[in-house]
């Protein structure tokens, strides 16, 4: 496919046409200063326009212009950058009528970049008449946040009525570099602990968990976190409300002042390009020199709250142009890091460099026992290798089965070694009833879990047995026990918590292997064709009901030839989504969706 990828902005627009197959870029557009003294750039050759100076006729012209670039280039498809997506959106998906008025509804939560993004949408539709385009989102990858760190600690009316949470953003990017680097390490993601920096003008952090991102810098605007070029980051909120009401500032100078006066240019007196400050502070200006240490300091200490967050940490990633080219700030923040084992060359640091053909870099020396690498980030391929997959699986709607969901209950998976200490050398477990699953049973046999709170009798062992000791518990649970049970899917246990299991001989102490069970969806590979899926994909689930719309996001996707079609849920979601057997849904991915009914077991 030739898909193009549009970047529309207050200001600028950037669009370039990716050939899917090979991953290169066949046409590029670039458009700067749009409302004032508008240039209009393709493949670098100066276009000229003499109409009157308007954002939407310009954008027009310019995306007319680069249809009639290449007669020889056909465009299949569409894929926008949107901003902000809420809490509605948790992966690319289809534009219609009611995407379109979901990000106008969302422009108050990015009043910088939604409503360009929305006017490039309508647009093209204009422009490129019938072709499919697609919406990703900043905000999406950033949905696997856990609530913990998604909510303010605000009044919980507030919050909820003008949905204010943390979001997060760069998502297209941090999700891009992380699957690269993983891919570049031959090492499945799943097994990885990385703390991904993405640096630019604007910049955030973001702790990638298992694929998963488990935290990040931004928040409910891209106006928290690091230092930036021109924004704050981090700030005291009693500065903004001492700024109003003491020294009488409107609120749109400090809008302005946040936005556009602070970081990296506030903080050095010159501007916001690093290479100017580093420069600058190389020739003995203070206030540059200050600029940087700040900017290290905050991200310095946010890698290190990352590491807690994950309980280590395997990859840490530099991305953007700063995290991309600027080795000075790699040293400086590596060098304070060296107790947690990232040890940098730094002949590497310096002399290394990235170029098209080499997009991941190594800068750890030997001894270092965490990878430390420089990354090109490619947001404009991982938005048209995302919207190749959305509009491939549009027409598969029809041809999609049923899938029944089950509710799990807490139980207990355990390895031969730990059956023979609880019930004797050699027991094997006895067979109470088949599970769905094939080859999997409930067992006769029960435990009492006992954690530093409370206890719970009777859990059930699930058969045969596995190679590793696993609890899987709801929330309500992790609470009652006293156990801080990380949500994870199935075999993904370390660095979770252990527990005591109390069996009829003897009592065995398990030093991790208590998650939350992440809710997923068992696949057989004729099935995930079916759908369009792969393993380890991400989708939503919408179930209808006649009272209230139910929709679970987030629901892994699993995949093997062991599996039998269903999707788990825990106790505590069946409960509060009130499922009754009998059911009907809709299981979406993007701008796929398929039936789903439900089965209690």
């Amino acid at each position: 496919m030739h898909i193009l990828v549009i970047n529309c902005g207050s200001s600028s627009l950037k669009a370039d046409i990716i050939n899917t197959i090979n991953k290169e870029t066949v046409a590029e557009l670039r458009v700067e200063r749009i409302s004032t003294t508008p240039t209009i750039q393709i493949n670098q050759n100066e276009i000229t326009y003499s109409g009157i100076v308007n954002t939407e006729e310009i954008i027009r012209f310019s995306l007319l212009q680069l249809k009639q670039f290449d007669a020889n280039i056909q465009i299949n498809a569409i894929g926008h950058r949107v901003v902000h997506g809420g809490d509605k959106y948790t992966q690319p998906i289809l534009i219609n009528e009611d995407v379109e008025q979901q990000i106008e509804q969302l422009i108050s939560l990015a009043p910088l970049h939604n409503p360009s993004n929305l006017s490039g949408i309508r647009i093209c539709k204009q422009v490129f008449e019938g072709l499919p385009q697609v919406a990703v989102f900043d905000t999406a990858f950033h949905q696997t946040i856990p609530n913990r760190a998604k909510h303010y600690a605000i009044d919980k009316s507030v919050a909820e009525k003008y949905g204010i949470r943390r979001y997060g953003f760069h998502g297209t990017s941090l999700k891009y570099v992380s699957e690269r680097v993983a891919e570049y390490l031959q090492t499945d993601i799943k097994h990885l602990r990385m703390v991904a920096c993405h640096l630019g003008n604007g910049a955030s952090i973001c702790a990638v968990e298992f694929g998963r991102s488990a935290e990040t810098s931004m928040g409910m605007t891209p106006l928290e976190g690091l230092v930036m070029g021109t924004r704050s980051g981090d700030i005291d909120p009693g500065i903004i409300l001492s700024l109003i009401h003491e020294h009488k500032m409107s609120v749109e100078e400090v809008e302005e002042l946040l936005n556009k006066n602070s970081g990296l240019s506030g903080l050095s007196g010159i501007g916001n390009d690093m290479r100017d400050i580093l420069k600058q502070a190389e020739e003995g200006n203070e206030d540059c020199r200050m600029a940087i240490q700040v900017y290290t300091h905050r991200l310095t200490k946010y890698i290190g709250a990352y590491v807690a967050l994950m309980g280590g940490v395997d990859v840490l990633l530099f991305t953007g142009g700063i995290g991309e080219n600027a080795a000075t700030i790699r040293k400086r923040v590596c060098n304070k890091l060296n107790f947690m084992g990232i040890v940098l060359d730094e002949d590497k640091n310096i002399y290394q460099k990235l170029t098209d053909e080499q997009d991941v870099i190594e800068l750890q020396d030997s001894i270092s026992r965490v990878k430390i690498v420089a990354v090109k980030t490619n947001e404009e391929l991982a938005i048209a290798l995302d919207t190749e997959k959305i509009v491939n699986e549009k027409n598969k709607v029809n041809s999609i089965p049923k899938i029944p969901i089950a509710i799990s209950a807490r139980h207990i998976h355990l390895k031969q070694e730990t059956i023979n200490k609880l019930f004797g050398e050699g027991y094997q477990l006895t067979e109470y009833k088949p599970l769905s699953q094939p080859g999997q049973y409930a067992a006769n046999e029960k435990l009492t879990l006992i954690g530093p709170k409370n206890k719970i009798e009777n859990v059930r062992i699930l058969g045969p047995a596995r190679n590793y000791d696993q609890v899987e518990i709801s929330r309500t649970d992790e609470f009652f026990l006293g156990i801080d049970a990380p949500i994870r899917e199935s075999g993904n246990i370390a660095g979770s918590p252990g527990i005591i299991l109390e069996g009829p001989n003897s009592t065995v102490q398990i030093h991790e292997g208590v998650i939350q069970a992440w809710r997923h969806i068992h696949m057989h590979p004729d099935d995930a064709a079916m759908f369009g899926v792969h393993d380890k994909d991400i989708v939503s689930v919408d179930v209808e009901d006649k009272d209230r719309p139910l929709t679970f996001k987030n629901v892994l996707i699993r995949v093997s030839d062991k599996f039998k079609l269903e999707m788990h849920i825990d106790t505590d979601e069946g409960n509060a989504a009130q499922i009754h057997s009998g059911e009907e849904g809709v299981l979406e991915l993007g701008g796929v969706s398929c039936q789903l009914h439900e089965k209690n077991i």
